[in-house]
């Protein structure tokens, strides 16, 4: 599933390709998507687009008369095409700009979501409650530490609530935890100011590395120029159970969080 960083490739992506492009018309070719497109888009004719931008896992495509709300959801992508190049099984809907290009939402589970704003996409229903920004300074140890106090929850499932910070998914949780050396089961009320700040710190270069590197493919990802991301090759616990950890050469655990796979290693996570 695309996390922040694999959402945060694809704005930079196709920033460049359609900022200040005219769109033509919107082509829709499956509407049942995690919420129906609106066929409204269908009448949106020769507006420009303005600016591309990311809250938490939402692409925010801005034009001069509104906003696109974009989720890739499980399995979507968007690419940047020559209009020529014909559509394929799941490729639902197509941008068409003037200037002969298209950018393209693709989605084979159909799980992501392109919505239609004239409003302020950041109060949207779906955007206003969520938590703070990973890689901003609003997102630090002090904030951190205050919003674990009387929290009885794991600290995994505490830094993967979207209402307390957004964007560290699954692979991202797991190896933070693993480089800031704390257990992935401890209640995050036991969390010192320290130990917040070392979880902090981790957050932020597991997230940074992992855009650097196009993000993380394990099946389904691909940037809008059609990579893989390359975070894979530079993961340190995640989808390593049963291998030695890396630092002390113990046998790493797994177990499961919420549903989740989480590996650790009980010797050097406390």
């Amino acid at each position: 599933m695309p996390e922040l960083p694999e959402v945060e490739t694809t704005c930079q992506g196709i920033r460049s390709a359609v900022i200040n492009q005219t769109i033509r018309e919107i082509v829709i070719r499956e509407s049942r998507l995690r919420w129906p497109v609106s066929r409204a888009l269908l009448k949106l004719r020769k507006i420009q687009i303005t600016n591309v931008s990311r809250r938490a896992k939402y692409i925010l495509m801005q034009s001069t008369l509104g906003s696109f709300i974009i989720h890739l959801g499980m399995s979507g992508r968007l690419c940047c095409l020559d209009e020529k190049i014909p559509y394929q099984k799941h490729d639902h809907i197509d941008f068409v700009f003037d200037n002969g290009t298209l950018l393209r939402y693709t989605d084979p589970r159909r799980f992501g979501a392109v919505l239609w704003t004239t409003k302020d996409p950041l109060k949207h229903r779906y955007l206003a409650k969520l938590g703070v920004e990973p890689l901003l300074p609003v997102f630090n140890a002090h904030y951190l530490h205050r919003v674990t106090q009387n929290k009885q929850q794991p600290i995994k499932q505490l830094i993967m609530d979207q209402k307390v910070v957004v964007g560290v998914g699954n692979i991202y949780a797991n190896e933070a935890l693993y480089q800031a050396k704390i257990s992935p089961l401890r209640y995050s009320h036991s969390l010192s100011l320290n130990d917040c700040a070392e979880l902090v710190r981790a957050i932020r270069k597991i997230l940074t590395a992992a855009i650097k590197q196009g993000g993380t493919t394990l099946r389904d990802f691909l940037s809008a120029k059609g990579k893989p991301g390359y975070f894979k090759q530079k993961l340190l616990v995640y989808g390593r159970q049963g291998m030695a950890c890396l630092h002390c050469g113990q046998s790493l655990d797994v177990i499961r969080i919420q549903q989740r796979t989480t590996v650790y290693c009980s010797t050097c996570q406390i």
